[in-house]
């Protein structure tokens, strides 16, 4: 059936059970798992000659950052292998979560992607937008939706 199922997921309660789905339905049909991440780029707050306190350095937020991916990744990661399900992993930085995530499919030669979509309806999909609708407008990979 399937090989590798891409499973994005942004650290949320709602991700993480469709990271559970994701990860039964690779274990009954013998799949492997490749999670992702997108984490928010790197902005630069400064104003002229002024620097706010809590400013963050390019360095320190891409530590931070790689290190927060990192436990989220793995935390994933050991799900799956106590379910004896083979996974991978991989994050980017990106404004762009959906492209990201089907740039990703294609990279790692996902057959299906595997996201939980928040069903936002009404004024909150249309001021949020939704992710889960741009990755299927944009993939030919068949995605399933979990809620």
């Amino acid at each position: 059936m399937f090989r590798n199922i891409l499973v994005p997921t942004d650290g949320s309660a709602l991700a993480g059970r469709a990271v559970k789905k994701a990860i039964a339905m690779a274990r009954e049909s013998g799949a492997k798992i490749t999670v992702f991440h997108v984490a928010p780029p790197y902005r630069s707050i400064v104003y002229s000659d002024y620097i706010p306190p809590d400013f963050v350095t390019p360095a320190a937020f891409e530590k931070r950052t790689r290190e927060t991916a990192g436990k989220l990744l793995e935390s994933v990661r050991r799900q799956a292998a106590a379910a004896g399900v083979k996974a991978t992993t991989a994050w980017v930085a990106s404004d762009f979560a959906a492209d990201a995530i089907v740039k990703a499919a294609k990279k790692h030669k996902c057959d299906l992607i595997a996201m939980a979509s928040h069903g936002r309806s009404g004024l909150s999909k249309l001021l949020l937008g939704s992710e889960t609708q741009k990755v299927l407008s944009a993939t030919k990979v068949p995605v399933l939706v979990l809620r």
